[in-house]
């Protein structure tokens, strides 16, 4: 075998999915933010999101090993969640402490499945990518199989359609039982060049899927990107289990350099090869990607809506609401996006330019680049919905059998109004001026309770149904950060 893996084959029969899930979507603002990536919204179906999606798929792959996920550790439990929501019980979620692209990713899912399995073979599937045909899908995911127990590296490349810029692009080489070498890979091109490509013929669009050996990737990386191996190994080997996830170890990931598995290998490695994908494939990176991927459903002239949207001589435009009513009049191609705190109103054509509004918010420190009106916590989730000087309103949510955690504040008192199911209540009431002596007591609908500043409490949800409350929080300082956590069964005494 030699350091590139050239000659290495194995007779893999275990297929590991790896789901890459550290996207940001800022080209989807404003319904994609830091906290809430366009991963876990529903943007082309209304009723998963798109790692929802992602999963779907592998119903029709023959799946052995449990899915491996890659995450920024601060969307823990939104993955955790959803993977609950379409029934996937068994999957090893693996905490980046912060994105470092798509090698570092990749290295420590091969490491992940040499663990269960010397002769893992991986899928790899970015979390916020469309394919509609299923079938199509899994047909040539078996294909690269075969290609990859001859020891290559396979990846998919896209017919292209449109001299597109906000893809890279894959030259296609010699002809291989299935697919082909790669000739060499182009970086996202101007115009100019994508038209010149998209004339030449013989160019996909580079999907960022692959199919490989997990020891073929180790293998690959050990000879081109030996630092990127090192640091993560590091971080892998020094990992602990945090509830249902892998944590790893902080500082040696810290050192890990920041570059995509294409930089790292696949432009050096000469077992590159590329099947041709026609699956209806899009990675969903701007709102005209989310136009195309529903153009399907365009009413008669040419436009996509979704919530409560009125259009009168409105054309060939996307219009999504979320919150209220969006109405237009004398539109044609645009975008129109309504959240509860944000509305974007763009041409179509220019969606690859959204990032500088996303640079501005976040320049000028505003929350709209981060939050959502909504906030989801591991126990439920929060809205806010009256914010002024000294008081805030929220509505808040608890699932059942959930429980925050037994917290204090010292800058804000909070009264609670339950409005739906029952909620118990845990509460420190001061026998002299330093001990708290902990209390519970059920509060049920149209009932209320008051937490003075500095008073130790938790809420949990006892029953069967969502619980539902109105909190009032009153005080100088009313940030996330004044929360003292004494007590968290999801493990957050040092994290929010």
């Amino acid at each position: 075998m030699t350091s590139d893996g050239d000659e290495y084959a194995d007779t893999a029969d275990t297929l590991y999915p790896v789901i890459l899930s550290g996207g940001v979507g800022t080209r989807l603002w404003p319904a994609s933010r830091q906290a809430c990536p366009k991963q876990f919204l529903a943007l082309v179906d209304d009723e998963r999101s798109l790692l929802q999606q992602t999963l779907s798929r592998l119903d029709g792959l023959g799946t052995a090993g449990a899915p491996i996920v890659i995450c920024n550790q601060a969307h823990r439990f939104l993955i955790a969640e959803q993977l609950r929501q379409v029934g996937i019980e068994r999957a090893d979620i693996m905490l980046e402490p912060e994105g470092r692209n798509t090698a570092p990713a990749i290295a420590l899912a091969a490491l992940q499945a040499l663990e269960h399995d010397e002769t893992a073979q991986l899928v790899i599937m970015p979390a916020d990518h469309v394919i509609k045909d299923q079938g199509a899908f899994a047909t040539a995911v078996h294909q690269a199989r075969e290609l990859a127990r001859q020891g290559y590296l396979v990846t998919f490349g896209i017919e292209p359609h449109t001299p597109h810029t906000g893809y890279g692009y894959i030259r296609a080489g010699s002809a291989l039982e299935y697919g082909f070498t790669v000739e060499r890979f182009v970086e996202k091109p101007d115009a100019e060049t994508a038209r010149a490509l998209l004339e030449q013929g013989g160019h996909f669009w580079n999907s960022g899927m692959f199919v490989a050996g997990a020891r073929v990737l180790v293998e690959a990386l050990a000879a081109h990107a030996p630092q990127v191996l090192a640091t993560v190994t590091a971080a892998f080997e020094h990992r602990c289990r945090d509830l249902d996830f892998i944590r790893l170890e902080e500082n040696a990931f810290a050192e890990t350099p920041s570059i995509s598995i294409d930089y790292a290998v696949m432009e050096h490695t000469r077992r590159a090869a590329m099947l041709v994908l026609a699956g209806g494939w899009s990675d969903i990176g701007a709102w005209d990607a989310v136009y195309e991927a529903r153009h399907h459903e365009c009413d008669g002239n040419g436009n996509v809506t979704q919530g409560d949207v009125l259009l009168y001589d409105t054309h060939d435009s996307l219009v999504m609401s979320q919150s209220r009513l969006v109405a237009t009049l004398g539109l044609s191609n645009v975008v129109a996006i309504e959240t509860e705190d944000a509305i974007l109103l763009a041409d179509r054509s220019r969606m690859q330019e959204l990032k500088h509004i996303v640079a501005r918010l976040e320049s000028e420190g505003r929350t709209e680049s981060r939050n959502h009106r909504r906030v989801y916590r591991p126990w439920g989730w929060y809205r806010a919905m009256v914010r002024a000087p000294g008081f805030q309103v929220k509505e808040i949510m608890v699932n059942p059998g959930a429980a925050l955690s037994l917290q204090m504040h010292h800058h804000r008192a909070e009264h609670w109004v339950v409005v739906q199911g029952t909620a118990k209540v845990t509460r420190g009431d001061r026998d002299d001026d330093s001990m708290q002596t902990l209390r519970t007591l059920l509060i049920t609908e149209d009932e209320s309770i008051y937490l003075p500043l500095g008073t130790v409490h938790r809420l949990e949800n006892p029953g069967h149904i969502p619980l539902k409350l109105i909190e009032v929080q009153t005080g100088r300082y009313l940030e996330e950060d004044d929360i003292v956590r004494f007590e968290d069964r999801y493990s957050r005494i040092n994290d929010r």
